[in-house]
């Protein structure tokens, strides 16, 4: 179990990368690291799938179009609104929004079978609202109007990225229970390769950056887009799928959290600052909310 637990714990820093990755890599833009992570995530794959043992097998045409389809949507365009958000709201509101999907799905499959009492969950959704309300409140009072218009929009991407993860999670998961799923191995290849597809329809949006950037300068590009294309892609994906077989599935919803604090930590890191007070407060009620909503999704209910 330790081992399933470090892999969950592995996967949702290298996820946190998400928040901070756009930042990381100035003066070259968010287009030019998306093209960059992806490209180097979907080769990746590619070159995985010269060997025998990880070409698809038994994967139907149908499943190799949603897969790359869900490694266009889930990866490309998540990554963009992920980052974006950080960039135009800063390093705190942007994780914490996008932190609540783990309590957006299991919501929505509530609404359908209610297999939760919703009073059950009065008291987490409330910590969470107020936990986000806390933390905007003190933000936008202090911006002037420029700035409340681009907290606005950042938090506008923050919940677009949320609801393509959401779509992202409802057609994965369906396709991951159905009858004879696709292998681990399979799904991670084809999301690249979907990937790898979507970060070259972005090359018209790149930037000419690479033509005067020092050679310091595209270096440390060039790692970090190893890092998130290898590490925080395929490796992730990898590390998610070993914690997923190893730990009960109360215990890895709840580990998803931590990759909200992992952004959280990596903004403030590079802001070179302690969270204020309202932060703090905020974040703890956000993220002690939706750990609290997600073991009432998954507690199993009392025998008779």
């Amino acid at each position: 179990m330790l081992l399933g637990i470090l892999a969950g714990l592995t996967t949702c820093a290298l996820w946190g990368l998400t928040f901070v990755a756009a930042r990381l890599v100035h003066p070259f833009t968010l287009f030019d690291i998306t093209i960059g992570r992806y490209a180097i995530f979907g080769l990746t794959c590619a070159l995985t799938m010269l060997h025998p043992r990880f070409r698809l097998q038994g994967v139907g045409g149908q499943r190799i179009f949603i897969g790359m389809m869900l490694g266009v949507i889930g990866y490309v365009g998540y990554f963009v609104l992920a980052s974006q958000a950080v960039l135009l709201a800063g390093a705190v509101v942007p994780p914490l929004i996008i932190g609540i999907m783990p309590v957006i799905l299991p919501a929505i499959a509530n609404l359908m079978d209610r297999s939760v009492d919703w009073q059950r969950l009065a008291l987490p959704l409330l910590m969470i609202a107020a936990g986000i309300a806390v933390v905007n409140v003190e933000l936008v009072a202090k911006l002037d109007l420029d700035g409340q218009r681009m907290m606005l929009a950042g938090a506008g991407c923050a919940i677009a990225a949320l609801l393509v993860w959401v779509l992202y999670g409802i057609i994965n998961a369906r396709i991951m229970r159905s009858p004879n799923p696709p292998t681990a191995m399979d799904w991670t290849n084809l999301h690249g390769l979907g990937a790898l597809a979507g970060s070259l329809v972005l090359i018209p949006m790149a930037s000419n950056t690479y033509a005067t950037a020092s050679t310091d300068q595209l270096l440390h590009f060039l790692a970090w887009a190893l890092v998130l294309g290898m590490a925080a892609s395929w490796l992730a994906t990898w590390c998610w799928s070993f914690a997923s077989n190893r730990l009960p599935l109360t215990l890895t919803a709840q580990l998803i959290v931590a990759e909200t604090v992992f952004g959280l930590i990596f903004g403030l890191m590079l802001d070179h600052r302690w969270p204020t007070a309202s932060e703090a407060i905020g974040a703890t009620l956000q993220i002690a909310g939706v750990s609290l909503a997600v073991h009432a999704f998954t507690r199993k209910p009392k025998a008779g």
